[in-house]
């Protein structure tokens, strides 16, 4: 059965590309660190496709050691891996002059790091495959710097660069490498902003533009994607 491997799929975008393909009847590699989320995502994934697997792991993908075990946990589960989505990533305040020191740290880990040692981990399969196609989950903050996200910002262009260097890397291999770059998107980390729910993109929407991608010809690849609020940037 075709397989699909996401980060950070507890919740939000993650949890509904986790959903997307589960209808598309892929077998689903997940992760993320609140074990009830994972669990309850489970079910519901077992629901929706009942023969399919769906496996997870517990990992704090800012942690090295958890990335490079959930690589191995996914490369172990199945004998192919037709897609991973590098998703786990998180958001902190602040700007360069004014923030805590650790907000980069922080946020490089878990935003570039994490991505980094998981796509490492399972490139090998892929390359064996000769097909194989790697989502990386930016932001429109990696074409765009704005105020109190400094360090997110940076991540995030770092996020860029990391995508295109794996895209001229893999395209002998025929590995398909893509970066989507959403807007504000309805997740948890807007939660408590006093804004209508219509000023946001849909998680699921971001997760039907990923599935679409997918499924052009592999003589095609959409090297990257934008995709922001109806309305414009918040």
């Amino acid at each position: 059965m075709p397989t699909i491997v996401i980060s950070g799929a507890s919740r939000g975008i993650g949890k509904a590309i986790s959903i997307a393909f589960a209808n598309k009847k892929f077998d689903v590699i997940f992760c993320a660190r609140d074990e009830e989320n994972l669990i309850s995502l489970q079910k519901e994934l077992q629901i929706i496709y009942p023969e399919g697997k769906f496996v997870f792991l517990i990992a704090d993908m800012s942690k090295k050691e958890d990335a490079k075990a959930f690589a191995k946990f996914a490369t172990t589960q199945t004998n192919r891996i037709d897609i991973l989505v590098n998703n786990a990533g998180t958001f902190l305040l602040g700007n360069i002059h004014d923030e805590e020191d650790s907000n980069l740290e922080i946020m490089m880990n878990t935003n570039v790091f994490s991505a980094y040692y998981l796509t490492k981990g399972i490139l090998p399969k892929m390359m064996i495959q000769k097909k194989g196609h790697v989502f990386n989950i930016s932001s429109i903050a990696g074409i765009n710097a704005y105020n109190n996200g400094s360090s997110y910002s940076i991540s995030k262009f770092a996020m860029q660069g990391f995508s295109k260097s794996l895209r001229n890397e893999m395209k002998e291999h025929g590995i398909r490498v893509t970066a989507v770059l959403p807007g504000a998107t309805l997740t948890d980390s807007w939660s408590g902003v006093d804004l209508p729910q219509e000023r946001f993109i849909r998680p699921e929407d971001v997760a039907k533009a990923i599935c679409n991608i997918y499924d052009l010809s592999d003589r095609t690849v959409v090297e990257e994607i934008i995709l922001r609020p109806q309305l414009g940037d918040i």
